[in-house]
């Protein structure tokens, strides 16, 4: 049956010369919720050609230096610790969609946050896509003789504890608005903006911050300007004005 699906797909190399893969990833952010045990992520392509994608996963931990984000390898007794994709190889048809599902496999008594990169690539010897050698030699020409570069992509991937708790604690004084976040998971401010007071409020471009779990986000206050935004606790959304 594999071998059926990839003959059909790789039967869209008979494309001109200029052909080439474009993929759309969604979302930047993707959650996976306490209670959730798993997470599906769609890919698309919109390009002309078959898009082969591999899906490299990166651990990231921050500390006093910044964010570290560490390569996912298999522990010692052949078993992944922490997040998976399954699969991490992903056969895309032009104007097509693929599904690769995430999931965690250890404790989640913490919050953990994940780099997943979506790399388009030219199938190679004996990786895990198994191209026939010939076909491969047909794609790599036709899409080579397009581009130079295929174009990846990278979104960071949440995994919230089992016992997800949210508490976010405001104050304002007359110099500034302090956001607190005192639960265990991050919260998110969608919609971020100022605007100016009154009936016909006058914005600037909103934007999208995090504030993960024991940090605190500061806003200086200025007089004649209100604090706009929509505070996203899981699947709750609070509309918030400052």
């Amino acid at each position: 049956m594999y071998k059926f699906i990839l003959a059909a797909l790789l039967g869209a190399l008979s494309l001109s010369a200029t052909a080439a893969p474009d993929i759309y990833i969604g979302t930047v952010y993707d959650y996976l919720d306490g209670a959730q045990s798993s997470y599906r992520k769609r890919i698309s392509n919109s390009g002309d050609s078959t898009a082969f994608v591999r899906v490299d996963l990166y651990e990231i931990t921050y500390g006093a230096d910044g964010p570290l984000e560490t390569p996912l390898h298999s522990a010692p007794d052949g078993q992944r610790r922490g997040l998976i994709a399954t699969p991490s190889r992903l056969i895309i048809p032009p104007k097509g969609m693929q599904a690769t599902r995430l999931l965690f496999q250890g404790e989640r008594d913490r919050e953990r946050y994940y780099r997943v990169r979506y790399i388009p690539v030219v199938p190679e010897k004996d990786d895990q896509f198994a191209v026939p050698e010939d076909e491969r030699q047909a794609y790599k020409a036709a899409v080579e003789t397009g581009i130079n570069v295929l174009t990846g992509y990278g979104a960071i991937f949440i995994v919230r504890p089992t016992h997800t708790r949210f508490d976010t604690r405001i104050e304002q004084t007359d110099t500034h608005y302090s956001l607190t976040n005192a639960g265990n998971s991050t919260v998110v401010l969608e919609d971020l903006k100022e605007c100016s007071a009154g009936d016909e409020p006058v914005c600037d471009p909103s934007r999208l911050q995090h504030v993960m779990p024991g940090k605190t986000t500061r806003f200086e206050r200025t007089p004649g300007r209100v604090l706009h935004f929509k505070r996203i606790e899981g699947d709750a959304s609070h509309p918030t004005q400052v």
